[in-house]
């Protein structure tokens, strides 16, 4: 009897461990080791799960499938060939040294091309740049096609999203812009190219990468990124845009993904101006309640930015853009926070939401504005933010959470997030305004979406599993906004 009880005892005393293991997983894993080793009873439990191994458990609950789901998808109109290979590789092999470095607008010169990228790997921020030259682009361009190690791969962000979003077989996907030969290849089959988008050449665009603690001269990357240029006159000009526009008719999308405003930067401002009024009136021409998505990208014109905000925002019903993109958007508009120069790490969660508000508020709809803009999604490297308009949207939590952890993975050239290969490196607390009194929110990895509404929006904030060795920086802000969108839902009646 006496033996009976003491195995009994044990047995409740086991369970206790493991009831508390359950309940209590921050309670210090020494301390349960210690408990369950004092019973004789085996090996210990293995300790706590990691946070990043909580988050990716808790995203894989929250990332469920919309109720009614997109059938056709038609996306324009940037499309070309990336020729991907290591910057200062690249550099060093036509002959550059490196100096301290400088931006520049448009690239004119090899030297430009070395001071701006320079002064973008010490920040290990992105950046995309036009290459006025055409003949020394095309020298350059040589030297990277032939180069040991250069990998192609299709490029442009409309042909990324569609690439993204033909790897759901059940999804017929339209793909307009320049599309040569060697691009061609390289999609998808599930994507289709209507005869008027093909041509004889392609265009190519250069990707300079670096990784995480690179250096070249005085310069260090803090972090692992990629620097574009290009000298793209098909995407430039926006050919594509009237053969997108009168292939829509018979394709009948449910989603329209525009990109590529921002190749504009190279024309003049006359063909700028006209350029802008063909796309509003383009997408007029989008029957009612097709959602169009505008994918920004890296811009340095002030100017055509602040039109592409007064002109086209109120046009499409969502964008996609990261933290460069967000405050150069403020300075050019006058929004808030239009001060700062530059972020100073991770961009302030409080100013983006203040600036993601404005944007909404000021250009988004309202019962006193001709505005389709309801939605935005924006992603940095740590964490991204969704927001919309009240009533718009659903299953909004899924999609953020989704864009997330697609940007992990492909990263890591993953099938599923590998918690030892990422870092969780957002903000563990964080106020959601500035402006006016936010609140303090502390994140929380078993619950890693958190949740604020402000004036009829909402926002869904999550973090970011960062890829502690990345294979490959291009392409992310595409995949993510395409995932997010896949994970979206408009209501019936919209």
């Amino acid at each position: 009897m006496a033996l009976w009880r003491g195995s009994a005892c044990a047995g409740f005393l086991a369970l206790a461990v493991g009831c508390l293991f359950v309940l209590e997983p921050e309670l210090p894993g020494s301390a349960l080791r210690s408990l369950w080793s004092s019973l004789r009873l085996g090996p210990a439990p293995p300790g706590p799960l990691s946070p990043e191994s909580r988050l990716a458990a808790a995203w894989d609950t929250l990332i469920v499938q919309p109720a009614r789901r997109w059938r056709r998808v038609a996306v324009g109109v940037n499309a070309c060939v990336d020729v991907v290979l290591s910057g200062v590789k690249l550099l060093q092999a036509l002959g550059l040294t490196p100096g301290s470095g400088r931006d520049h607008a448009v690239l004119h010169s090899r030297s430009d091309l070395e001071e701006a990228f320079v002064h973008f790997m010490g920040q290990g921020a992105a950046a995309e740049r036009y290459f006025s030259d055409g003949d020394t682009f095309q020298d350059i361009a040589r030297v990277a096609s032939e180069f040991p190690g250069a990998q192609h791969y299709v490029g442009g962000n409309a042909a990324l999203i569609g690439q993204k979003f033909a790897a759901n077989s059940d999804l017929k996907v339209l793909l307009c812009g320049p599309v040569g030969p060697k691009l061609h290849k390289l999609l998808d089959d599930n994507v289709f190219v209507p005869p008027e988008s093909l041509q004889e050449a392609d265009e190519f665009h250069l990707i300079l990468e670096y990784q995480a603690g690179e250096e070249w001269g005085q310069v260090k990357a803090p972090h692992a990124n990629r620097f574009i240029f290009s000298h793209d006159l098909s995407n430039g000009a926006m050919s594509a845009l009237e053969a997108f526009v009168s292939s829509l008719e018979e394709f009948q999308p449910d989603l329209v993904v525009l990109s590529g405003l921002h190749m504009m930067e190279g024309q003049s401002k006359e063909l700028q101006k006209k350029r802008l009024l063909e796309v509003v009136t383009s997408i007029a021409d989008i029957p009612t309640g097709v959602p169009v998505h505008l994918e920004l990208a890296s811009m340095t014109n002030r100017e055509l930015m602040s039109s592409i905000v007064q002109q086209v925002f109120p046009a499409v019903t969502s964008l996609g853009l990261n933290e460069q993109e967000l405050l150069f958007l403020s300075q050019s508009a006058s929004g808030p926070h239009a001060s700062l120069s530059a972020w100073s790490g991770v961009p302030d969660v409080g100013m983006v939401s203040d600036i993601l508000f404005w944007v909404l508020k000021e250009h988004g709809r309202s019962n006193g504005r001709a505005s389709d803009l309801t939605r935005i999604h924006f992603h940095t490297l740590v964490y991204h933010i969704l927001a919309t308009v009240d009533g718009h949207w659903a299953n909004q939590l899924a999609a953020v959470a989704a864009g997330a952890r697609v940007a992990g993975t492909q990263a890591c050239a993953t099938e599923t997030i590998d918690a030892s290969r990422v870092s969780l490196l957002a903000p563990r607390e964080f106020t959601t305004s500035h402006s006016e009194g936010g609140s303090r929110i502390v994140l929380n990895p078993s619950e890693p979406v958190a949740q604020w509404h402000r004036g009829g929006i909402s926002f869904y904030f999550t973090p970011v599993l960062v890829c502690k060795d990345p294979v490959r920086t291009v392409g992310l802000g595409d995949a993510i906004s395409a995932e997010g969108l896949f994970y979206s839902e408009v209501p019936a009646q919209y």
